[in-house]
This record gives C-alpha cells, sequence and structure tokens, in this order.
C-alpha cells in the first residue's frame, strides 16, 4: 500500500524555523514536491525535487527561504522553512510522481495533476 506521511507541522512565531517531512512508503518514486493551502484558497505549488535531488524548483513566494531535499535511501523527502512569515500559514501537502518515463524538466511540477500520491497534509501556523 502506497502511503505519503508528513510530519513536523505545528506554530511557529514569525521568523521562525520549521522542517517538515514525508515518508513514503509502498514504493519508490520519481519527483516529489510539497504544496500548499490556505483556508479559502486553492493548493499551491510550493516546491519540487527530481528523482536524483539533482534539480529543485520553487514558488517565488518562498525561494531563498525554503529548501527541499530528499533522502532516497529513506524514501522521505524534507522541506525546511525558514524567515516563516504570518502568510506561510497553511496545511502542507506532499506529493509524488511515479514516474512517466521522461525527463523532469519536461513535466510542470508546479502543476497537481502532475502526482500520483499526496499525503494527508501537516499544519503551518505562523504567528505574528
Amino acid at each position: 500500500q502506497v502511503q505519503l506521511v508528513e510530519s513536523g507541522g505545528g506554530l511557529v512565531q514569525a521568523g521562525g524555523s520549521l522542517r517538515l517531512s514525508c515518508a513514503a512508503s509502498g514504493r519508490t518514486f520519481y519527483a516529489m514536491g510539497w504544496f500548499r493551502q490556505a483556508p479559502g484558497k486553492e493548493r499551491d505549488f510550493v516546491a519540487a525535487i527530481s528523482g536524483s535531488a539533482g534539480r529543485q524548483d520553487y514558488a517565488d513566494s518562498v525561494k531563498g527561504r525554503f529548501t527541499i531535499s530528499r533522502d532516497n535511501a529513506k524514501n522521505t523527502v524534507y522541506l525546511q522553512m525558514n524567515s516563516l512569515k504570518p502568510e506561510d500559514t497553511a496545511v502542507y501537502y506532499c506529493a509524488a510522481d511515479r514516474g512517466k518515463g521522461i525527463a523532469y524538466s519536461l513535466i510542470d511540477y508546479t502543476s497537481l495533476p502532475s502526482y500520483d500520491y499526496w499525503g494527508q497534509g501537516t499544519q503551518v501556523t505562523v504567528s505574528s
């Protein structure tokens, strides 16, 4: 059974840091990503990473503050979030692509349909 389980969310003051983890089980994955959804808003792209971790992509709103990484030996992807702002408050979701047989650069990993599996989400709340 394929599962993505996020952890590491919580309440933090503005300017603080959190590290989210997403542990995958049931199979190995190619690209993985993080998305977030604030109350009443759509689910938005945050970051993505290729299978080899050789390429990372970020939403403009988090560039320079967030870092995505992965440990393939542990089948886990991470999101290090620094200099957090109140507008970063959202439920954060991990997503995984089982692989499409084509290069990472040819797929829009900022788009939800590019992913096959989703976690249940973890709440991140940043207080001002």
